[in-house]
């Protein structure tokens, strides 16, 4: 037992940064598999999200963290405190950042808490395949060794691959013995019922525009297995009168749009026909409630 606990190796790793430069999409193709959802729109990524990669003798656990900002209700409250709670359980961090761009605040305040927590750090360099002129990698990665002994700096794509093998041999060489942190099948902690409400919401995210996704929820209120058929029920909340027309819009159209886009990731996780049915309610200024919010299933991880 000894020798197999010295022969596996494990590491916890927090992927952080600002919004959307791509930390969802790393995720997923570092456990290739969609776990986290994706968009163009800022504060996707809302609760922490846990992926598992394991390869034969090492396994890493990664935690998708929301981009960091400044909050501006309970909801971003939570956010901010969902990263400091990754920040605080995990062995070795990934910043990612974007290429060509120069160091955000939400940066300067991820490495002050890298230093202030004697934390290792890798610096991702994300998008390089939209770089036109690579020569300004040399500048940008010089401005953030300036600012943090990084152990080192991977230039990447996670929307084609780019660069993310060496990223995660950069984290392997980092993994410690001592055993498996969780099963070897696992791939997520994430619910079922979880995965089908965010896939729910990425499609609201994709679909309408920047008015009403960010005041939006989904919460799945049933999932049930009927052999080769999956029924799955989705609450969408949203904060005003006037939002709950716009995703249902004329002849629920935008519904039908929402449901047929969510139920064709649904059937390709789940691996067979699901049976999705939507309903949209208002629930009035949902995130600047704190006891609302964890009626929501925003639950701070000290508290599941």
């Amino acid at each position: 037992m000894n020798e197999m606990l010295n022969r596996q190796r494990s590491a916890m790793v927090a992927i952080v940064g600002r919004p959307n430069v791509g930390k969802s999409t790393l995720l997923n193709r570092f456990v290739g598999k969609k776990i986290a959802i994706v968009s163009r729109k800022p504060q996707t990524t809302r609760n922490r999200i846990l992926g598992v990669l394991t390869r034969e003798d090492c396994q890493l656990a990664f935690l998708d963290t929301p981009g960091l900002l400044k909050p501006r209700n309970s909801l971003g409250d939570f956010m901010v405190q969902s990263v400091q709670s990754a920040l605080d359980s995990v062995d070795v961090c990934v910043l990612v950042t974007v290429a060509g761009g120069e160091i955000s605040k939400a940066d300067e305040e991820l490495i002050r808490r890298f230093h202030d927590a004697h934390l290792p750090a890798i610096l991702a360099i994300n998008k390089i395949d939209q770089l036109a002129d690579k020569t300004q990698l040399m500048g940008q990665i010089q401005a953030y060794m300036d600012r943090f002994p990084f152990a080192a700096v991977v230039p990447i794509s996670a929307r084609n691959g780019s660069g993310v093998e060496d990223l995660l041999q950069e984290l392997e060489s980092m993994a410690q013995p001592g055993g498996f942190l969780f099963p070897e099948d696992l791939l997520t902690d994430q619910p079922e019922r979880v995965i089908a409400s965010e896939m729910v919401r990425e499609k609201v995210l994709r679909t309408l525009s920047q008015e009403v996704p960010h005041g939006v929820a989904a919460v799945t209120e049933q999932l049930s297995d009927r052999g080769d058929l999956l029924d799955i029920h989705v609450t969408i909340y949203c904060e005003k009168a006037s939002h709950k027309g716009i995703l249902i819009g004329k002849g629920g159209e935008m519904l039908k749009r929402i449901g047929a886009a969510a139920r064709e990731d649904l059937e390709r996780f789940f691996g067979c026909q699901v049976n999705l049915q939507l309903w949209v309610k208002v629930k009035e200024d949902w995130r600047q409630r704190p006891q609302t919010l964890q009626n929501l299933g925003f639950v701070p991880d000290d508290l599941q």
